[in-house]
């Protein structure tokens, strides 16, 4: 038996650690400046918040097509798979899920499309036990557990630099987006059953970093078995580190996952500044 993993790339890893993952994606697309590009191919994170800057038009995003997935999961039976495993954003952020779906129902080998009820590195943290295990020599049917326990206590919990992006994208009314940003709260939010939630609100960077601390701590407090942390942001890598250190002085004690960057199509609605901490509990 040989498995063959593929994601999307709102999971926001780079090829190069893809590939020592032994695993491929599957880009959305991003509608922008009137052409539709490659989500981290063809577009990055900086143009978007360049081109905003300079008066352009949020951009808007759609899923890849079934071909596009058909056209993976061919090239995995090539190279050899037996079975494939997609791991996709949330069903409920995207259609993408669906995507993968349809073009499973032509493959020639069995496809488990896999909704990791997330986005960005929360789907990462899925691939990564993926990865893991099959090299351990598992199958789907073996690690469906284990990927599920990921999935349940994955969580992530954010702020923004500033409402605008939020505002603009339709997540924030323009009078919320005003008065919010002339008293400086910012919101602090989370995706709960797949869909983007808000956990509350805080007045000011400091606070509102103090706010998604305690957040973590309690829901690692819910848990059986050790924190799992994942520092992410949007074009400002020091805000990703200036919430790892506020960790640190909490004393939480945490598996660190890394300091990432969130690509184009979750970056098009959060804008700069964006701080998040993306966790989940390991097995006991």
């Amino acid at each position: 038996m040989s498995l063959k993993i593929i994601t999307d790339s709102t999971c926001d890893l780079d090829l190069q650690e893809l590939g020592k993952l032994g695993v491929s994606r599957v880009p959305l697309n991003v509608h922008f400046k009137g052409k539709s590009l490659l989500d981290w191919e063809e577009l990055t994170p900086a143009d978007i918040i360049r081109g905003v800057a300079d008066g352009e038009d949020l951009p808007t995003t759609s899923q890849p097509s079934p071909e596009a997935f058909a056209e993976k999961y061919r090239e995995a039976i090539a190279d050899g798979a037996s079975e494939i495993l997609v791991i996709t954003i949330s069903s409920e952020l995207s259609g993408t899920f669906q995507s993968a779906v349809i073009a499973a129902q032509d493959s020639e080998v069995p496809v488990e499309v896999f909704d990791s009820r997330a986005a960005s590195h929360g789907i990462a943290h899925v691939v990564r036990r993926a990865a893991a295990l099959r090299d351990e020599g598992m199958g789907i049917a073996e690690m469906l557990p284990a990927l599920e326990r990921v999935r349940d206590t994955n969580l992530p919990f954010f702020t923004v630099g500033g409402l605008e992006f939020l505002q603009k994208g339709g997540r924030l009314g323009r009078a919320q987006a005003v008065i919010g940003g002339l008293l400086n709260i910012k919101p602090i939010l989370s995706i709960r059953d797949g869909k983007i939630s808000v956990e509350g609100r805080a007045r000011g960077r400091k606070k509102s970093m103090q706010e998604v601390v305690k957040l973590a701590k309690e829901h690692a407090e819910s848990q059986d078995g050790k924190l799992f942390v994942t520092f992410l942001h949007v074009q400002d890598p020091a805000a990703a580190q200036e919430l790892k250190d506020a960790f640190d002085a909490a004393g939480i004690p945490y598996d660190f996952g890394g300091i990432y960057e969130i690509g184009t199509v979750i970056a098009a609605h959060v804008g700069p500044g964006t701080r998040a901490a993306y966790v989940y509990t390991q097995d006991a």
